[in-house]
């Protein structure tokens, strides 16, 4: 799949946990996606229609309710899949119709672009990324100047820590999205987060699980 055209990205602060919502579109064709909907389908769809936009999918972080709580709503008014993480544990699997699951490296189409979809367990079992022309959302696997919890069941730190250094590969252009506004800015250029985040400067997993206690 070519990745020629620049990427629409629309960033919503939605939801009783002022969760980062995303429509990200290929402008060629007005076909969009929509990632980790917070329970505000009014919203969502009142932005995706004055954009003039195409829905075809929802893309899943992970499972947690605040990253899919309009998910069931929007997909079953518009009739579109849900993509969600093969890996991702029983007990975070939403209810909600046309759930398809996707497994690390697999790509979707969205116009003339491809969203890879990158598995990044630790937060979540089932926790992945979405990379799409050096943009990178990353949902609760990675904030601005934080991560996400490994207290929460099925929650593995050592996991998040290999997470992180396979995010660390990708070019220090990439602009990483996350799922919710911890930082001082809501989204950053990877190569920054790399020297600012205490959590992936950490090289040694010591370290990490040090400053993650």
């Amino acid at each position: 799949m070519r990745n020629k055209s620049p990427l629409i990205v629309i960033q919503m602060e939605l939801g009783l946990m002022a969760n980062f919502t995303y429509v990200v579109a290929d402008p060629a064709s007005r076909k969009a996606m929509l990632i980790d909907p917070a329970d505000d389908k009014k919203s969502i769809l009142n932005k995706i229609r004055d954009n003039a936009l195409l829905l075809s999918g929802i893309l899943l972080t992970h499972g947690h309710f605040d990253h899919t709580g309009g998910a069931k709503a929007i997909a079953s008014e518009l009739n579109i899949p849900v993509y969600l993480s093969a890996h991702e544990a029983k007990f975070y699997i939403p209810n909600c119709p046309h759930l398809t699951f996707v497994n690390d490296g697999q790509t979707i189409p969205l116009g003339d672009l491809s969203i890879e979809c990158l598995h990044t367990p630790g937060h979540t079992p089932g926790c992945q990324c979405f990379l799409i022309n050096q943009n990178l959302f990353t949902g609760d696997t990675l904030f601005v100047d934080a991560i996400g919890r490994t207290d929460f069941p099925g929650g593995d730190p050592k996991a998040l820590f290999e997470s992180l250094q396979k995010i660390k590969q990708l070019p220090d252009e990439t602009m990483t999205w996350p799922g919710h506004n911890y930082g001082a800015t809501p989204n950053g250029k990877l190569g920054d987060l790399k020297k600012s985040n205490p959590f992936l400067a950490s090289a040694r997993i010591e370290d990490f699980l040090h400053i993650n206690e």
